[in-house]
């Protein structure tokens, strides 16, 4: 099965091709010569997943799906949530995103947080929406070199690792986005 993820982050495109397999051949609008930024103009992570799989849907009427995740800090009700990308301004700038993030965590002794992802697929002209969640905690600093985003300060809970301590196989066994993606997968799976 032919799908185009709404997305231009290669990160994610690796992460979704490596938890997807070979069943499904995963394409990108950069693979359709189309580079116009995608629409991220909502205040929750699922209207912004809709958004844009709507959008690039409406530009290649083909099944389609996107993501949209969030790290949410419990100490800092929920921040940077919808904004993660750009929690330290629009050049979504990952140093300085964690660089927001540790600074506004220096004095917590709460460190509990969560990554969540929300899937929206189209399919056939119809929408369904899958969502994953993996709880963990915020470092006190930077720990590992893989990955993207906030993975250097996020340990996933049961691990003594950072999502950047761990390699790709490794991350996608835990991470929120695997567990999203597994239930979409699960469900194209009794649709075939």
């Amino acid at each position: 099965m032919k799908l185009l993820f709404a997305t231009q982050n290669n990160h994610k495109l690796e992460e979704v091709r490596a938890i997807l397999g070979n069943e499904f051949e995963i394409i990108s609008p950069a693979d359709l010569n189309f580079s116009e930024e995608l629409p991220e103009t909502h205040s929750t992570i699922e209207e912004n997943a809709e958004e844009k799989a709507d959008f690039v849907f409406q530009h290649f009427n083909m099944n389609c799906f996107s993501e949209d995740t969030g790290l949410e800090i419990k100490a800092l009700t929920g921040e940077p949530g919808v904004y993660s990308a750009r929690y330290a301004g629009e050049g979504k700038n990952a140093i300085d995103n964690i660089d927001l993030v540790l600074q506004k965590m220096n004095d917590k002794t709460n460190r509990n947080a969560k990554f969540r992802t929300v899937i929206c697929l189209i399919l056939d002209g119809e929408k369904y929406f899958f969502e994953g969640i993996t709880e963990g905690k915020i470092l006190n600093e930077r720990q590992g070199k893989s990955g993207f985003g906030y993975d250097p300060i996020f340990v996933a809970e049961g691990n003594n690792r950072s999502y950047a301590e761990m390699n790709l196989s490794q991350k996608n066994e835990i991470s929120h986005r695997k567990k999203a993606f597994e239930k979409m997968k699960e469900f194209l799976s009794l649709r075939s």
